[in-house]
């Protein structure tokens, strides 16, 4: 039930931080903001970035429905709005269809609007994070049942953000995954990439012996900085990837 509940959230809070929710319809984002620039205003404000983002979205694929069901890269109709026009590049270059790049999405265009009101942000949006930050952060892992899950986290130094942190398994939440892996963990400057790029990885892990093939995988696509493959015993990375004790 840890998914469920989403108690993993824990693993990437920051105790110099404050952390809010904002829930709007499917997109619901844990947000951490210097304390000092936390205010009811902030959160008006970002529930209305993402009601815009999402309006310009879901008008999108009422004229496009495809881009919402595909399952392999999408060409866009040419009127297409900024958000399905970086997702669609993300998932190109991945091999995935667009929405294997929504959460990411959400997490970075949010990311990237706080981050002129306060110098350090950290958006989660369902196990994909964007993150600035001017200090070391650690950021747990959660790998289901793998006996790395809770144990390891990744430390972010302050000149690898902004960061894109996403996650996709076939064996913990709700996500499309044609694999199982407990977690393949990509790190992009672009949340989008990042997120496109952990679901095609996390497809090619069937066993423990696939960790190695979903992080090379990773690694031979350009604009990814690092990558982590975990299935049951077995733990793959590669890149600029620090693990740390939890």
């Amino acid at each position: 039930m840890a998914y469920v509940k989403r108690s993993y959230r824990k693993l990437h809070h920051q105790g110099d931080l404050l952390h809010f929710q904002v829930m709007i319809k499917e997109t619901d984002l844990d947000i951490g903001v210097r304390r000092e620039r936390f205010s009811p205003e902030l959160v008006s404000w970002v529930e209305n970035i993402i009601i815009e983002q999402r309006r310009a979205l879901e008008d999108y694929i009422k004229r496009d429905p495809e881009f919402k069901s595909a399952l392999a890269p999408h060409e866009l109709l040419a009127d297409a709005p900024a958000i399905a026009v970086e997702m669609a590049k993300a998932a190109r270059l991945a091999g995935v269809g667009p929405m294997a790049a929504v959460a990411g999405a959400f997490a970075q265009i949010v990311g990237k609007a706080l981050v002129g009101r306060s110098r350090d942000v950290i958006i989660e949006n369902g196990g994909d994070i964007y993150l600035k930050s001017a200090r070391p952060r650690k950021v747990g892992i959660f790998a289901g049942t793998s006996p790395f899950s809770h144990k390891i986290a990744l430390e972010i130094l302050p000149w690898q953000t902004p960061l894109g942190i996403c996650t996709s398994s076939g064996t913990v939440g709700h996500s499309l995954s044609y694999g199982q892996a407990d977690a393949v963990i990509i790190l992009a400057p672009s949340a989008y990439l990042a997120d496109a790029v952990a679901t095609a990885a996390a497809n090619l892990v069937q066993g423990e012996e696939d960790v190695q093939k979903a992080v090379d995988f990773a690694a031979s696509l350009p604009g990814v900085s690092g990558a982590i493959a975990i299935k049951g015993e077995k733990l793959a990375a590669w890149g600029q990837v620090k693990l740390v004790p939890m």
